[in-house]
């Protein structure tokens, strides 16, 4: 009935356009044709292209962790955003850009503990389908519960999925198949400045990062493959154009990238403002903002928010922010064309100062449709995530993970151990030395001053091992020489800043650039850090000082590593399957199918009670001169600073970081 009353409509609307454009104004000759009076009639309509991205799972403005209310994040607070900016356009179109069933204890809880059954509508479509987006497309973790389960939450999504650059494997028929539908063409009713209506054809495609067959490689071998994200987004827009598209928009689950592009690139937002026939770009995976973020590229215009003349908007992470495009489009000889554009970010809550503080304010009000349509499964997740399994006699905390051996990291790298020498037990490989690599997947960084992991000293929950261990990675290890584990540290400590001995000036020593979780530590084998030194490797993992050396005194049982012996180091699937340098130079890898956080609520569990203690497997090298280093952490920081361990209060930093300083090494 729905789409009859649509079609009615539809056909309502084109008739009076037709009515319209043959009107001959007062003003106009008597003697015009109604041919040359409808080229001459020109239409201007704003459209506003709506965005978010990385949702997570967030939906509730609930943190899972700590088991409390937040204002700094949630698809609920999204939603009053994505109401208000309607009420002020009324033609508009809504967008979501991936990864969205997966990040935080709800996301698992529907995919493992009361999972998805055939025809259930996934608790994140309960929600979004209240708020009428009308496509999407897949971030990498969707993938991460595998394609079974995905291609089940898809069944039954209230919108259209669009993706151009992962294709069905072993097809048979010598052709690319694409696994999504590649683009669509959305017809949307709007209003032009006169109120006369007129349809818009947005052609709408997605693309994710093509790493997802190396990250899931488990879950995706055989079954998929993917191609570069700008070659596929190019191939399918002249067939938009064919289809009638009047604007086209790409949902690109990839971050900003740099200016010189490389083929396959993980990020590859910045290359697509090159492409022609790009009218608008909803970009996201980084977790970063634009306009804000990348200022230092070229063609960037931070006051309009766009690239090489190209809308975009990244709009954070975790609903924290709801992008907003807005196109002017002109009809002239009956074509649409673009003929500005001009992009926002507006966030759930805003950063103030307070009496010399800086606080955060909530700006928008959770929506209670939002939360009740949700309910039974926040209350089931909060059920769950409040199941007991051990106890910690003190605090745990990643505070200062980044600069000092840390016992957040130190128990999950315990508890890979203790799997590892079970997994090993009467296999050839018994008596091959076992190293576990962890890294801090809480600690500030992007994501702000509130991201850090904190257990209080007594009863472990499942929460905690999820705060400890956010992602649902399953546990692989690797084969590799002592060389290759060097290098794994030399690529972890492109971390930390390089330091001048010889300067006074403050220096900060943590590179903000470098993703926190690329940041291992790898226990069984001791090592400083001399970060008076380059780093070896950039970002990527690339070759950039070939002579530094960064990683000093690594040793294996109190001697000097020998570079040929082998080592079994025990980490993730997303790392063993990746291009990390030492990981990429494996001899053997093993994959298992329990999950890594899994692991770890089992080693608590059979142990009871846990002692948190790092074991200062690794530390700074010294620097002899008196340099002032400093780094940010949590304002809540300063209670866990133990005395005599080198680390000093110095005040507040920026967007509510506390500022810290530090004397290397540090006890």
């Amino acid at each position: 009935m729905r789409k009859q009353i649509s079609k009615v409509i539809l056909a309502l609307v084109l008739g009076l356009s037709a009515f319209t454009m043959s009107i001959q104004p007062a003003h106009a000759a008597s003697t015009e044709s109604l041919g040359k009076l409808k080229d001459k009639f020109t239409h201007k309509v704003d459209l506003r292209i709506l965005g978010t991205t990385d949702i997570h799972t967030h939906l509730y403005n609930y943190d899972y962790y700590q088991d409390k209310e937040t204002i700094e994040f949630g698809l609920a607070k999204t939603a009053t955003l994505i109401k208000e900016a309607r009420k002020e356009n009324r033609n508009n179109v809504l967008f979501d850009n991936g990864d969205l069933i997966q990040g935080n204890p709800l996301g698992d809880y529907k995919a493992k503990i009361d999972p998805l059954k055939k025809g259930e509508k996934h608790p994140v479509f309960k929600a979004m389908r209240l708020l009428n987006y009308d496509a999407a497309t897949v971030g990498n973790h969707e993938f991460n519960y595998g394609l079974n389960f995905l291609d089940e939450v898809l069944n039954d999504a209230p919108f259209p999925y669009v993706n151009a650059n992962v294709f069905k494997e072993g097809n048979g028929k010598g052709k690319d198949k694409n696994y999504f539908e590649p683009y669509k063409i959305i017809k949307k009713l709007v209003k032009d400045e006169r109120g006369l209506p007129h349809i818009i054809k947005v052609g709408v495609t997605g693309a994710v990062t093509p790493q997802i067959t190396q990250w899931d490689k488990a879950n995706l071998e055989g079954k998929v493959y993917t191609k570069d994200i700008v070659q596929s987004v190019e191939s399918v827009i002249p067939k938009m154009k064919k289809a009638g598209a009047d604007v086209i928009v790409v949902l690109a689950h990839s971050g900003m990238g740099e200016a010189e592009y490389v083929e396959m690139a993980e990020d590859a937002t910045y290359e697509l403002t090159k492409v022609d026939g790009i009218d608008a770009i909803v970009s996201g995976h980084n977790h970063k903002l634009f306009p804000g973020d990348f200022n230092e590229l070229p063609g960037v215009d931070k006051e309009k928010g766009t690239i090489n003349g190209v809308p975009v908007v990244m709009p954070g992470n975790w609903g924290s922010h709801l992008g907003v495009i807005d196109l002017s489009l002109t009809k002239q000889k009956g074509k649409w064309s673009v003929t500005n554009g001009q992009t926002e970010l507006r966030g759930i809550y805003q950063t103030k100062t307070v009496d010399g503080k800086t606080v955060k304010e909530s700006v928008a009000k959770p929506d209670p449709l939002i939360l009740k349509a949700v309910k039974k499964e926040h209350e089931g997740t909060l059920n769950y995530v409040r199941q007991p399994v051990g106890e910690t006699t003190a605090d745990i905390h990643s505070y200062f993970a980044l600069v000092k051996d840390d016992p957040s990291i130190q128990i999950v790298t315990n508890a890979q151990s203790w799997y590892m020498d079970k997994k090993l037990a009467g296999t050839p490989d018994e008596n091959t030395p076992v190293l576990s690599a962890g890294a801090p997947f809480k600690a500030g960084g992007r994501n702000g001053a509130s991201y850090y992991t904190y257990i209080p000293e007594g009863t472990i929950a499942i929460k905690n091992v999820s705060d400890l261990y956010l992602y649902p990675n399953t546990v692989a290890s690797v084969k590799i020489k002592g060389a290759d584990v060097k290098e794994w540290l030399e690529m972890s400590a492109g971390q930390f800043n390089q330091i001048d001995p010889s300067s006074n000036n403050e220096q900060p020593l943590i590179n903000n650039d470098f993703p926190t979780y690329n940041y291992d530590v790898i226990d069984g084998v001791t090592y400083e850090i001399d970060v008076t030194e380059q780093a070896k490797y950039d970002l990527d993992g690339n070759v950039v000082h070939p002579e530094a050396n960064r990683i000093k005194n690594l040793q294996y049982n109190g001697e000097a590593i020998d570079l040929n012996q082998e080592f079994i180091v025990v980490t993730n699937n997303y790392r063993a399957n990746g291009n990390f340098p030492g990981v990429r130079n494996q001899t053997a890898q093993e994959m298992f199918p329990d999950e890594n956080r899994q692991v770890i609520i089992d080693y608590i569990f059979e142990e009871g009670t846990i002692d948190p203690s790092a074991d200062e497997n690794w530390t700074f090298a010294p620097i002899e001169d008196d340099v002032n280093i400093t780094f940010e952490s949590s304002p809540e920081a300063r209670n866990a600073i133990q005395e005599g361990s080198g680390i000093d209060i110095i005040g507040e930093g920026s967007n509510g970081f506390g500022r810290y300083g530090i004397k290397m090494p540090i006890q």
